[in-house]
């Protein structure tokens, strides 16, 4: 059995796809410890070529998705479905590791016996160069064991990314816990979160504060998966969350979703604001597919990051749909001139507002 598996889908990453995989083959703990397992998602770049080249030279696994099947979470089912290795860990193509992260990761499972890790993470800009500070500061989170009930620090780091956590394949297995078969967004988020609601009940998981991974932060402008902003995105990320949602409320766990929902709402809020190639049309028929998203704020009493989106969600609730694409272009227009570092940090909650979160009342849980 190898230590490790790590998973790559890939689509469209030539340009940042040797770097990735050069990352992952010169890690310390060696490279017999490790299966590494690529999966083509019909790219239409050399990105498959290249694949080929690693594949004979250095004794990776290949995957290439059959037609009629796409997406990054059929790309890593389709790997999980092979992995061998004791532990599961990921990595998006156009991203990359530190040397010593699979070594790092396995040592701390290993100590921990637990159902997963989490660990600290840095963005680069597009060349590769690393942003100063990773993303959780390193004073004020320490290693510490997640807890469910914890709707401070526990929640501020278990983000929903899975290329910064490393999983126990046999606690994946043993609970069913996979990616949406459709090919949709958020799909880190549904497992990410399967996983944490259920390693409550088992041997649970622990946050590290070693940083193991790097994630570019790519010119909009050019096509990955984390930058498709178009309509069908958003609609495909409200059905996403829809289940998400009804994954919280299968687990009895809505306290748990209002952290969860405040971690997200203003993401996706800025997200739509951002999406420069939506028509107004478009924009009208997304905020209405995704008005119970945003209800969601005032039934479960969750406020957005800045109070000045407090406006926006009145006015989608309310159905002013016009009022929003108006006010969301001049938002987008002053965003254009924010960094990037800046813009990320804007749709992030912090601590205290976590604790504002828990001092409210929920007032009702839906039904969609």
């Amino acid at each position: 059995m190898k230590k490790v598996s790590v998973i790559v889908p890939v689509h469209n990453a030539e340009l940042y796809l040797e770097e990735c995989l050069d990352s992952i083959l010169n890690q310390t703990i060696g490279r017999d410890s490790l299966q590494i397992i690529a999966v083509n998602d019909h790219s239409s770049d050399n990105s498959l070529e290249v694949l080929r080249e690693y594949e004979k030279n250095n004794d990776i696994v290949v995957i290439d998705l059959e037609e009629g099947i796409t997406g990054v979470g059929n790309a890593r089912n389709s790997a999980l479905d092979i992995a061998e290795g004791k532990y599961i860990m990921f990595s998006d193509s156009d991203d990359f590791y530190e040397l010593n992260t699979c070594e790092v990761a396995y040592n701390v499972m290993e100590e921990k016996k637990c159902d997963f890790i989490t660990f600290n993470y840095r963005n680069t800009d597009e060349n590769g160069d690393k942003w100063d500070n990773p993303i959780f500061d390193f004073e004020k989170y320490q290693e510490m064991k997640l807890d469910i009930h914890d709707y401070d620090k526990s929640f501020y780091v278990m983000n929903s990314s899975v290329c910064n956590k490393v999983f126990s394949r046999e606690f994946l297995e043993k609970n069913n816990i996979r990616f949406f078969k459709e090919s949709r967004p958020a799909e880190d988020a549904y497992f990410s979160m399967h996983s944490f609601l259920t390693s409550a009940g088992n041997n649970g998981a622990y946050y590290n504060p070693t940083v193991i991974y790097n994630y570019r932060q790519r010119d909009k402008s050019k096509s990955s998966f984390s930058n498709n902003c178009s309509s069908d995105f958003f609609l495909n990320n409200n059905e996403s969350y829809k289940d998400i949602y009804r994954l919280f409320k299968r687990f009895n766990n809505i306290e748990y979703f209002r952290y969860f929902y405040a971690k997200s709402m203003s993401h996706v809020l800025y997200k739509f604001i951002d999406a420069s190639q939506l028509t107004d049309d478009e924009r009208v028929k997304i905020l209405e597919e995704m008005r119970w998203f945003y209800k969601l704020s005032q039934a479960l009493n969750v406020p957005p990051c800045q109070e000045s989106l407090v406006i926006l969600l009145d006015r989608i609730i309310a159905r002013q749909y016009s009022d929003v694409v108006n006010v969301c272009k001049i938002i987008a227009e002053v965003r254009q001139y924010i960094p990037d570092e800046n813009k990320y940090r804007m749709t992030k909650p912090t601590p205290e507002m976590y604790k504002e979160i828990g001092n409210l009342e929920i007032q009702e849980i839906p039904e969609i």
